[in-house]
């Protein structure tokens, strides 16, 4: 296992004293879970809101948090997430917001407390483009959107 990246994280007003920051489930894990640290949400089908995390993070400087969806959520109650995966940039230090929404036909509780999305740090490289005329050839060409699978 690689040695763990320090991040900075803070609670913001509002966060419940009684909290773990969050924590990876298992050894093997790749996120932590994020948790809904306000009101609770109803969401009626198709409906989106914003859930608060009360939580805000300093990434260093070559690495990215990627915010996705729970499995079970969006499987068992069509709850997903809007903008997913969301990035969240290395020099971003405001609240931890989850863009949901209910995909499903009936009404979703999302309660205080709830784990809501998964947070994934990840290391990030930086672009320099080198302009070119014309790319290289390959055997798949511009072919995308399930044309290898045919």
């Amino acid at each position: 296992m690689n040695d763990p990246v320090r991040v900075a994280i803070t609670r913001l007003d509002g966060f419940p004293g009684d909290w773990s920051l969050p924590a990876y489930a298992t050894p093997g894990a790749a996120a932590v879970d994020l948790r809904n640290a306000g009101p609770a949400v109803e969401l009626a089908s198709l409906e989106r809101a914003l859930v608060p995390t009360r939580l805000a993070i300093a990434l260093p400087p070559g690495y990215e948090a990627q915010v996705r969806p729970r499995s079970g959520l969006s499987s068992k109650r069509g709850i997903g997430l809007v903008n997913s995966p969301g990035t969240i940039d290395s020099d971003y230090r405001g609240e931890l917001l989850l863009p949901v929404v209910n995909l499903d036909r009936e009404p979703q509780l999302i309660e205080h407390g709830e784990r809501v999305a998964q947070l994934v740090v990840a290391p990030v490289a930086h672009v320099q483009w080198d302009e070119v005329d014309r790319l290289d050839e390959t055997q798949r060409g511009a072919g995308g959107f399930g044309s290898t699978g045919t």
